[in-house]
């Protein structure tokens, strides 16, 4: 076994910096054993491949949950519900509905709302002396719009976001009592929280074009059970909030480090939308995913049993230099940029083009608004491993 990275405890820096232990698990352990049967993977060809083959390498995570989570918990009932962490035929009707839903007619009627939302935003941190970005921009975004695409009344979204962090959370390799039972309590207010919308939705329908609530609730052939419903409801309010949030900020700091990639980028603001994809392969706001072995495989040399889970380290593979020159270099106008930061094969992130246009248009109207802003003492990492991202940002604008 390696003593490279733990993910149950990792090593003094890790958080701050993970990608000098990438690299060396890259080189020295591309097959990463843990203490608890489990392996890391951290190469771009291993992971690609993993994605591609669909019958070796699953998504169904009950055998991982049902002793983490207790298979009667409210987080065990979610995790695998949810499209992320299921296979057909759940994963096929749910993932239809919602490529359905974010079809290019209804994410182009979607931007100019996005646009105005966004520069409100702009404009309220205008007369502050210090501002901090996290709470009052990168995440404030995603939980307007996914709101705005299952429906949530505007004034009950408050809490959407500390549900989101304390679901998402208990995804994280190692969980204290606290974490899990915030985790459990998180998933019933949620619960809770969307009957009456759903009800609501029953009885006065929305646009199936553009409402993906009421097309989850209008699917044809298999419907989803009323369990299906609720979990992947909530499913969608937390994957494009946290990821999104991530892509946000992790561009925002990245510019504030590269100052000459910052001019450049003000200087050709065409660059946004190949600059968003190498934000987010430089800075994944999903390093991990997983996937569990159906058959015994070998790979580099290492055996590795059926019934196994694999973390599958994107934060890693988007850096490896066997896919990508000058792995660690900001390349503004990278071409061609094919990183995992959502995943691959069958269950390639559905709200990848949302999430593209949400950081095109965050941080490219940010930049021109406020092209001298500067991070100020006080940025704190989220400090979790799976999602790479910042609880806070403070920032001077002017």
């Amino acid at each position: 076994m390696s003593d490279i990275l733990t993910l149950t405890a990792p090593p003094d820096g890790f958080h701050e910096n993970p990608y000098p232990f990438y690299a060396r698990l890259r080189e020295e352990a591309p097959v990463c054993a843990q203490p608890d049967g489990s392996f890391i993977l951290s190469r771009y060809a291993d992971l690609d491949m993993v994605y591609r083959d669909t019958d070796t390498f699953i998504s169904d995570k009950k055998a991982v949950f049902g002793p983490k989570y207790g298979v009667d918990s409210p987080l065990y009932e979610h995790h695998t519900n949810s499209l992320v962490f299921n296979d057909p035929p759940l994963h096929t009707r749910v993932r239809k509905v919602m490529v359905g839903a974010m079809n290019p007619r209804a994410l182009a009627q979607m931007e100019p709302g996005l646009v105005t939302l966004i520069d409100s935003l702009l404009d309220e941190m205008a007369d502050q002396a210090e501002v901090e970005l996290i709470e009052a921009f990168a995440g404030a975004i995603p939980i307007e719009v996914i709101g705005n695409l299952l429906g949530i009344p505007r004034d009950e979204r408050d809490p959407l976001r500390d549900w989101s962090l304390a679901i998402l959370g208990a995804l994280e390799p190692a969980l204290n009592d606290e974490q899990l039972s915030t985790g459990h309590q998180a998933v019933t207010d949620f619960k809770a929280f969307l009957r009456h919308i759903i009800e609501d939705r029953r009885a006065h329908p929305g646009d199936p074009e553009t409402d993906v609530l009421t097309r989850l609730m209008q699917t044809t052939g298999d419907h989803l059970t009323e369990v299906e419903l609720y979990q992947n409801c909530i499913f969608i309010l937390n994957a494009g909030h946290e990821t999104t949030t991530n892509l946000i900020g992790n561009a925002i700091a990245l510019l504030d480090q590269h100052p000459a990639k910052r001019a450049e980028l003000l200087a050709n603001p065409e660059l946004i939308t190949t600059a968003v994809d190498e934000f987010l392969r430089l800075e994944s706001p999903n390093q991990f995913g997983n996937r569990l072995t159906t058959r015994d495989i070998t790979l580099h040399g290492v055996t590795i049993p059926a019934g196994t889970d694999l973390h599958l380290c994107m934060g890693g593979a988007n850096r490896d230099p066997r896919q990508f020159d000058s792995p660690d270099e900001m390349q503004l106008d990278r071409r061609p940029n094919k990183h995992l930061a959502f995943a691959g094969g069958a269950h390639t992130c559905v709200g990848l083009t949302l999430a593209r246009m949400e950081g095109r248009i965050a941080v490219g109207r940010f930049l021109q608004r406020y092209p001298n802003y500067h991070l100020t003492p006080g940025a704190q990492r989220g400090g979790r491993i799976r999602f790479r991202g910042y609880a806070r940002l403070p920032a001077t604008l002017t």
